[in-house]
């Protein structure tokens, strides 16, 4: 979250005593004497909030306020005065004042104003880098969210696979949004303009293998976890694989493809002929910051679908779903958003319930597995990342049971 501050007074007594009460509070605070000296610090682009004096000879806190409601009526500023009154806090208010305070201020009542502003700021901004992607991203940005370098990694992935027209595997674990990236897949592909066709791949007959890859024709055919083919079914798309016909298959598994090959039950020519390319999608175990980024997107899209308005979503709620294991990956974070926006956010509430040394728990688990999936399942290199002795690394992975060779891509 946003932590600068621009502290605008005249006074510079006050304001030097100000500006380290807000450093001494963990706050980057941007100190200036006058409006002329601020105002280059005021754009859309600004990430803080601004404190402001009223009362400064030339142009006053109500000018500035003026200013960067014109430069943005989204930047929270909160306007201070040591001859404070009624009417004049009705006219900061009035005007688009996030909040008014009388001089001198108490921290007490300073810094939780300020926590508030930074948050409501930090909120409007994530929401503005949304819509952009939204509105300007390619396919990848658009619709596979997420801002950790996995997230990142996995989008780099599906731009270089998807121009090349080969045979695709995607593979994540259970609920981690494998259609949702198959579907991504086409559309970055030539094939873009031609049907995407996608079906479970449980109980399809060969024969049905065949018709499929006719519907999908100049376009792509996605299987869903493919594992479930029968033998027929198996066979029928290899046949298919082999004499061409104008369809890109992208399959989908959240098994293990190559072990049930070399095992013996799943075709092993089948799998080298799907596994031409692959993409794997990182678990949300591996991506816990990636967790308010997704959870606000549901969160707004399940508000959207049940035609209420979005309920504000606390810093403490974040951090209580941060806190916790999410097997189901994100369609169960997309369930969990739907109940928030309808009332009923158990999840925050019995992660809030644990204790400290529970919340820790969970929150070290998870940085140990992100840490496994950046190395690609290395130990050595994921202790060295955390800088923790390997000794130490390897006894939290036994107390977690984690196992590296589970993050190895």
């Amino acid at each position: 979250m946003t932590r600068k501050v621009l502290l605008v007074d005249d006074d510079a007594a006050v304001r030097e005593a100000l500006a380290q009460t807000l450093e001494l509070n963990d706050l980057d605070v941007v100190a200036c004497g006058s409006f002329v000296a601020a105002k280059d610090h005021i754009t859309p682009a600004f990430e803080g909030i601004i404190v402001s004096d009223i009362r400064m000879p030339g142009r006053d806190g109500f000018h500035l306020l003026d200013y960067a409601r014109g430069a943005d009526e989204e930047l929270p500023v909160v306007l201070l005065t040591g001859e404070g009154d009624i009417p004049m806090a009705v006219k900061a208010m009035s005007q688009g004042a996030f909040d008014f305070l009388e001089k001198p201020c108490a921290p007490a009542d300073f810094l939780p104003v300020l926590e508030r502003a930074l948050k409501t700021r930090a909120l409007v901004l994530e929401n503005r880098r949304l819509k952009h992607q939204l509105e300007t991203g390619d396919p990848a940005a658009r619709l596979l969210f997420g801002t950790s370098p996995q997230a990142k990694e996995m989008r780099q992935r599906v731009r270089a696979v998807a121009p090349t027209g080969a045979e695709v595997l995607v593979t994540g674990a259970p609920g981690s949004g494998i259609s949702k990236v198959a579907e991504v897949i086409h559309l970055m592909s030539p094939a873009a303009q031609g049907p995407f066709v996608k079906r479970p791949a449980a109980g399809l007959a060969a024969e049905t293998v065949a018709e499929l890859c006719q519907e999908a024709a100049g376009g792509s055919l996605f299987l869903d976890e493919v594992q479930a083919l029968t033998e027929a079914a198996q066979y029928a798309l290899l046949a298919q694989l082999e004499q061409g016909g104008g369809v890109r298959i992208i399959a989908g598994s959240s098994a293990d493809l190559a072990e049930l090959a070399q095992s013996g039950r799943f075709s092993a020519d089948l799998f080298y002929r799907l596994d031409v390319m692959r993409v794997r999608i990182p678990s949300l175990a591996e991506r816990p910051g990636d967790i308010p980024v997704l959870f606000r997107h549901y969160v707004a899209q399940a508000a959207e679908q049940a035609g209420i308005e979005a309920p504000e979503i606390s810093q403490e709620h974040l951090a209580a779903l941060m806190a916790q294991d999410w097997p189901g990956n994100a369609r169960s974070l997309m369930s969990a958003a739907m109940r928030f926006v309808l009332g009923m956010p158990e999840e925050a509430s019995a992660a809030a319930g644990l204790g400290l040394a529970e919340q820790m728990a969970q929150v070290e688990r998870s940085l140990l597995i992100a840490a496994l999936g950046r190395a690609n399942g290395r130990a050595a290199a994921a202790a060295e990342a955390l800088k923790l002795p390997r000794k130490t690394f390897y006894d939290k992975l036994a107390r977690y049971g984690i196992r590296p060779e589970d993050y190895r891509r």
